[in-house]
């Protein structure tokens, strides 16, 4: 049997009805393109939420009061003013605790900023120097609070992005003053823009020093929350453990499972978005994977309509001695052809369609190869699967009765 032939013989058939070959394609173009896209996309979401959370700081720990039942320390709700600034100094101050470089207490509130004729709701965080750190913050313009400032209770204000688009519109904000629950604060620095959405978006937030923001403007004297930044990656559990047990110990607490505090790690952050997002992957795969199953099942109407327009070819040739094999593998390869060259052009439109809605809603482009790879041996996968129904109804077709055929 010369496949070279059989190659051959099937492309001529196959170009001879170009429009029947084009609509027996275009189901697995377009379920092939889908599976590419989705799974691109749903990449690059996941790519998009990992480069969120990890820009919010480097192998970062956060101390919530009350418990949440989450990580190493678990108990029942508890009170959610239990964290203090005492607290946040005690760990910072420790021998206990070496797996820690940095410690930032932070209060956060959210409050209407005005100036001029211009005002916008945003959250306020009133912070330390070491935030900078703790939350990898990068300055646009300016600089960020400092120690001294805190300590002082200066009534200075860093602010991010969105913020002095909305107060100050193309003018440099660094210099000017915004009203703060009535007070006045002068603003000396504006931070580099991180994207984000939503009441938490770090570009929508306005920074003051932590002791200003606790006893001049919201009147309170506990911490939202304490960030803390590990060492290295390695040494997370063990920083939170040594957090944990430091706290239960300050605040007189021997049992773990009464904890008033709880501690949320930067890897159970990724790991619970991971899961959603990879999730939602998996099920616009599916969906997708449908129209695959429905391509396979136009390939399969559209070839034995073939088989029964060439019954008299077919009878001809196994008249003339074909065997049975070489009329199975001339309709194999044809459906093949058909779906190879369906994935190939799926392939294409379906890294095209993922490269436009990356740029159009700002997602990182991501390509799997895996999925590349997947796609094109399921579409050669269906080639054969519902090639081969018609293929052996054309093979064991009696070559008398095919002959006698109108």
């Amino acid at each position: 049997m010369d496949y070279f032939e059989l190659l051959t013989s099937a492309v001529e058939a196959l170009t001879l009805n170009k429009l029947r070959t084009a609509l027996a394609t275009l189901g697995i173009i377009i379920g092939i393109g889908s599976v590419i896209a989705l799974v691109s996309l749903g990449q690059a979401s996941q790519a998009s939420v990992q480069s969120q959370i990890e820009s919010l700081g480097a192998n970062l720990l956060t101390v919530l009061p009350g418990s949440q039942n989450q990580g190493a320390l678990r108990g029942a709700p508890g009170s959610t003013e239990t964290l203090t600034y005492d607290d946040a100094k005690a760990i910072a101050a420790s021998s206990q605790i070496p797996d820690i470089s940095a410690v930032s207490p932070e209060y956060q509130s959210r409050a209407q900023v005005s100036t001029g004729q211009t005002n916008s709701n945003v959250q306020v965080a009133g912070v330390t120097g070491m935030y900078e750190t703790v939350h990898n913050v990068s300055m646009a313009e300016g600089t960020f609070i400092t120690d001294s400032e805190n300590q002082s209770l200066a009534k200075v204000a860093v602010i991010g992005p969105q913020v002095a688009a909305d107060l100050f519109g193309t003018a440099s904000p660094v210099g000017q003053t915004l009203r703060l629950n009535g007070i006045s604060f002068t603003i000396e620095g504006v931070t580099v823009s991180k994207g984000g959405s939503g009441f938490q978006n770090p570009d929508n937030i306005v920074y003051i020093p932590l002791l200003t923001a606790q006893q001049q403007v919201f009147g309170v004297d506990y911490l939202s929350n304490i960030s803390l930044s590990a060492k290295s990656q390695s040494v997370m559990t063990s920083a939170e453990n040594e957090v944990g047990y430091f706290l239960l110990a300050r605040h007189h607490l021997s049992d773990p499972s009464k904890a008033d505090f709880s501690i949320l790690s930067q890897s159970d952050i990724l790991g619970a978005a991971s899961q959603v997002t990879g999730t939602f992957t998996s099920l616009l795969s599916g969906i997708a994977a449908i129209s695959l199953l429905v391509g396979g099942i136009g390939i399969m109407n559209i070839m034995l309509v073939t088989v029964t327009e060439r019954t008299r070819e077919i009878g001809l040739r196994k008249a003339l001695g074909a065997k049975k094999k070489t009329i199975v593998s001339q309709f194999l390869i044809e459906a093949v052809i058909l779906t190879l060259v369906g994935g190939l052009l799926g392939m294409l439109l379906g890294i095209a369609v993922s490269y436009g809605i990356s740029l159009l809603i700002s997602l990182p482009f991501v390509l799997s190869l895996s999925s590349i790879l997947l796609a094109l041996t399921v579409s050669g996968g269906i080639g054969i699967l519902f090639g081969w129904y018609p293929a052996r109804k054309a093979a064991s077709l009696s070559p008398i009765e095919a002959l006698r055929y109108e």
